[in-house]
């Protein structure tokens, strides 16, 4: 039985499982801060399974002691900082700065998130057109193919017990010549284009616990965060990206977490500086400001500090 299955069954055995928290544990380029390229955090149900959102530039690779056993791999869309054009050698890394982190190690064509799937067996959700083009990047990294999973906008499946579906994020989703390779990709490269594989990708994930959760991408503000994040998922959790010129600017965050969507709790996301020193958040940052104009409950994700919560999104560890 596939370690999956045996969550399956376990959910379906031990019905506790229902009241236990979700698990989330961010993984940055420094431990303890909130850094520039930070984007990747796991996401583990009550029931075990684990899911890897953008894993981008601050996972080590597959090597990374932090991933542990991975389930399914998400990713948003194909920008180099959420696939994972390159990565960190080791958290912390020597002359690596939280607002520069050194990120040596080249990852295309593959890319960060496909060498971390096939070496663990794991999953790739993904929505538009991204799942063919993974399913081969996968055979190509000696993963399987098949392991490559389409959710299209509105659809949904479920990986060891938990829903995963996919929603509308308002963001380019060009692939680099680079992660095209070949002829192809040495063509496009000097003609300034990249290959396109359909729209970017916010997630709606429900857990087995009924935490509802929403993943935004780097979208900007649009309706469907009320009608559909809000209005049909009715997603109690959110991690919002805030980074501004790219993509949500902090104050359009605040307000779109505050008007559109209203989850219970938020996770700040794509902050694109260095956020905090010594784990605290510093004056004068976009992270900083968008603390000061939500009114939801909100967290900073500190690389390798674990916050767990409930089917209501109230934090019941790790957010002090």
């Amino acid at each position: 039985m596939t370690r999956i299955a045996l969550f399956t069954a376990a959910a379906l055995f031990l019905p506790a499982l229902a009241h236990a928290d979700v698990k989330v544990t961010p993984l940055g380029s420094h431990e303890g801060e909130f850094c520039a390229r930070d984007r990747a955090l796991i996401f583990e149900d009550p029931n075990g399974t684990r899911i890897l959102y953008d894993a981008g530039r601050t996972v080590a690779g597959p090597e990374d002691t932090r991933l542990g056993e991975i389930d399914v791999v998400l990713v948003s869309h194909m920008h180099g900082d959420h696939v994972g054009d390159r990565h960190i050698e080791a958290v912390d890394g020597e002359g690596s700065a939280c607002a520069n982190p050194h990120t040596p190690v080249n990852a295309f064509p593959n890319s960060n998130s496909v060498e971390i799937a096939a070496a663990k067996g794991a999953k790739m959700v993904t929505g538009s057109e991204m799942a063919r083009f993974f399913g081969v990047k996968l055979a190509a990294a000696g993963g399987d193919a098949k392991n490559s999973m389409l959710a299209r906008f509105g659809a949904t499946v479920d990986v060891g017990g938990v829903k995963i579906s996919t929603v509308h994020a308002l963001h380019s989703n060009a692939v680099s010549p680079d992660m095209v390779g070949g002829e192809l990709g040495a063509a496009m490269k000097a003609t300034g284009l990249g290959a396109y594989v359909g729209g970017a990708t916010g997630y709606i994930l429900e857990f087995s616990n009924g935490l509802v959760t929403y993943l935004s991408g780097d979208t900007g503000m649009t309706a469907e965060q009320e009608h559909v994040v809000r209005g049909y998922y009715e997603a109690k959790l959110a991690v919002i990206n805030i980074g501004d010129t790219f993509t949500t600017g902090p104050m359009e965050a605040a307000w779109t977490m505050d008007a559109l969507v209203q989850p219970n709790a938020v996770i700040v996301s794509h902050a694109n500086e260095a956020a905090t020193k010594d784990g605290k958040v510093l004056k004068g940052t976009r992270t900083q400001m968008f603390l000061d104009n939500v009114y939801k409950p909100t967290y900073v994700p500190l690389s390798g500090r674990t916050m767990s919560f409930d089917a209501a999104a109230n934090c019941t560890a790790g957010c002090e």
